[in-house]
């Protein structure tokens, strides 16, 4: 039953919106970087800093190696928080050079779930973003959790109230097929609704899932 239901909300969202061209960048690494710069910010802020890093000549594992940390906040400034997101770029490239010579190529030998727990061992990395890492830029099998997806999980009432990240994940892996392309459109499907429809206080109307069972009452932040 589940399954069925979040099959059906999948088709009324894509017949809805189409494909959703997710995630944007132009190298995996960018995608990784992307994915650590755009926590607590949109994404048009994460695009400056990434431009920015292009324009200066550090987009790439080495030179973000190399680079000096306040040389490296004063880049990504537009993304927000960049003291803090330094740091946690940095800490992610010293994982990537002390455990995997800065190769992302070495990364592909690794089983997802030991990836996994690496990437959650970085100080700064929670799962959503080492989750975005893996199916986005690595290409794993791994469906990304955010506030838009529990939002409307919850409204749906296919999870129950206090559920964790990882109960969220565990609905979508086990009662869908497991397919890197199909995870990546659902997830940028219901990014895309959760912004237009199921905000904090839904507007219900005119949604794509507005025919399906749904709760109004509930404000998710």
């Amino acid at each position: 039953m589940i399954s069925e239901t979040l099959s059906e909300i999948y088709q009324l969202l894509y017949d809805a919106f189409g494909p959703q061209h997710w995630w944007p960048g132009e190298t995996p690494f960018e995608i990784m970087a992307g994915a650590i710069l755009t926590q607590n910010t949109n994404w048009a802020n994460v695009e400056k800093a990434i431009a920015n890093l292009k324009s200066a000549g550090y987009m790439t594992p080495e030179a973000l190696h190399r680079i000096d940390l306040t040389q490296l906040a004063e880049l990504i400034r537009p993304a927000g928080y960049f003291n803090i997101k330094a740091k946690r770029l940095k800490n992610f490239i010293n994982w990537l050079f002390d455990d995997y010579s800065g190769e992302l190529t070495n990364l592909e030998a690794i089983y997802t779930d030991q990836l996994r727990e690496e990437l959650l061992a970085i100080k700064g990395i929670g799962c959503e973003t080492a989750d975005s890492i893996l199916l986005y830029a690595l290409g794993r099998p791994v469906f990304v959790v955010d506030a838009y997806t529990a939002r409307i999980t919850l409204r749906h009432e296919l999870i129950e109230p206090g559920a964790d990240y990882e109960q969220l994940r565990e609905l979508f892996e086990s009662n869908l097929p497991e397919d890197v392309r199909f995870y990546n459109e659902y997830h940028a499907l219901l990014v895309r609704a959760g912004k237009e429809f199921c905000r904090p206080k839904a507007k219900c109307h005119g949604c794509p899932l507005e025919e399906l069972p749904h709760t109004l009452d509930i404000e998710y932040c």
